[in-house]
């Protein structure tokens, strides 16, 4: 854990790795776009909820697959499956404590829209904390693990790569991350599509709650 002194950039992806993945947060967006899908493609809501799964496994993200093969609106899309209710997610306190003392820049890289992120965050109590958000819209709808994605999201903030960390629940999207040569840490959870993959050697840590991972490093820090 001793290298992670030397990391100047801390990218945190959103969903499931912000807030624990347990909450009913994705299970709103999954079936808002179950029904987007049924709507826009006039199928019934079990043909849309094949279509959506299908989607996510081919292209990395539902909405990549139905632009590729629908060319609908992206924004439309992203407008309505992150209009949920967020009233359950609380203020994080310990998390909050532990960003603050991160001195360090710090960026939320999420496959979600700005909206989004704005909204959790905000949620939690610590959508002040972050130097810049790299969502879907601003990677040009290109999601996560594709290469091309962490080479925007490098390009924009002038991130050195070999002195970042990227904190992620999808275990896939660690590889990319650790190609370009930054450290990574899986959130360990026992969704099948995101711990596939969770035993291979581009994820350097491992750590069930992101506030303890941080709570060590900064504990670390201050000896």
């Amino acid at each position: 854990m001793k290298s992670l002194l030397n990391v100047k950039y801390w990218i945190f992806d959103l969903d499931n790795t912000l807030y624990e993945g347990k909450t009913k947060v994705f299970s709103q967006v999954s079936k808002k776009m179950t029904e987007f899908i049924s709507k826009k493609l006039n199928v019934n809501l079990i043909k849309a909820k094949e279509i959506q799964k299908e989607y996510f496994h081919e292209y990395n993200t539902t909405l990549n697959g139905m632009i590729k093969n629908h060319k609908i609106n992206p924004k439309e899309f992203l407008d309505f499956v992150h209009n949920i209710d967020l009233n359950f997610l609380q203020k994080d306190l310990p998390l909050r404590e532990e960003l603050k003392k991160i001195k360090e820049k710090k960026y939320i890289y999420t496959n979600a829209s700005n909206y989004h992120a704005l909204n959790v965050t905000a949620r939690l109590g610590i959508e002040e904390l972050f130097d810049g958000i790299f969502d879907i819209e601003t990677s040009d709808f290109i999601p996560k693990p594709s290469v091309e994605s962490y080479k925007k999201l490098i390009s924009k903030f002038k991130i050195e790569p070999k002195k970042s960390i990227l904190i992620e629940d999808i275990a896939i999207n660690l590889k990319p991350a650790k190609e370009f040569g930054m450290k990574t840490v899986w959130i360990q959870n026992n969704e099948p599509w995101a711990s596939k993959h969770s035993n291979e050697k581009f994820i350097d840590f491992k750590t069930k709650k992101l506030s303890d991972f941080l709570k060590q490093v900064n504990m670390l820090k201050s000896l």
